[in-house]
């Protein structure tokens, strides 16, 4: 499951929570669900000049920015509604995948950990926390947040594709090759190239 599907299916109840009634936040989800990010974006807007504090329309806001490649105003936005909700873990692990994106890792860090010690966070926290630390090359701390994510998620391909990444360059072949195998048995496509470089 990749960041993006996970996020619009942890968002999706919440969105049919206000279903009665068509307001601007509702247009604004309907646009983004279309993919029409600045009619979302300008629905956003007008619902906010009247809520200023509501944390999904924040945060919606903020993810209609990213796929608009708005990042400085998408960071605005998930830090706003992490002001106003400082336990959502949804916001935190935007804000990780942001940095991420920006390669700002040490920053992906700290709110994908800030993520990981919120109750009931999802495997995703981990793999987040588990990519930064991987770029920033603790990679036995990076084996052990992969390694939960996938014990959370055992149909996590994402995170068994990355470890074995990781594996394979801390020369454990057989561990590197069988993760691998195990991400593309789950259709995670892009475990087939590595497993066909270096596990044939």
């Amino acid at each position: 499951m990749n960041f993006k599907k996970s996020i619009l299916i942890m968002f999706g109840a919440a969105t049919l929570m206000f279903a009665c009634g068509q307001d601007d936040s509702e247009q604004g989800d309907t646009y983004y669900a279309q993919g029409q990010y600045e009619q979302a974006v300008s629905s956003y807007d007008s619902y906010l000049e009247k809520s200023p504090r509501n944390v999904k329309a924040l945060y919606n806001r903020g993810r209609a920015h990213e796929e608009l490649g708005n990042l400085e105003q998408a960071e605005a936005d998930f830090k706003k509604a992490l002001e106003h909700d400082s336990k959502n873990v949804q916001v935190m692990m935007s804000l990780s995948n942001l940095y991420q994106k920006q390669k700002n890792h040490s920053a992906a860090l700290l709110y994908a950990d800030y993520a990981t010690e919120t109750s009931g966070a999802p495997a995703m926290a981990n793999f987040l926390k588990a990519r930064a630390l991987h770029q920033l090359g603790n990679t036995d701390e990076a084996l052990t947040e992969y390694s939960a994510a996938i014990k959370a998620d055992k149909g996590f391909s994402q995170a068994y594709h990355y470890r074995g990444i990781l594996k394979l360059g801390t020369k454990n072949k057989k561990g590197g090759c069988d993760d691998l195998k195990q991400a593309v048995s789950m259709g995670y496509a892009p475990a087939q190239s590595a497993l066909d470089k270096y596990c044939s």
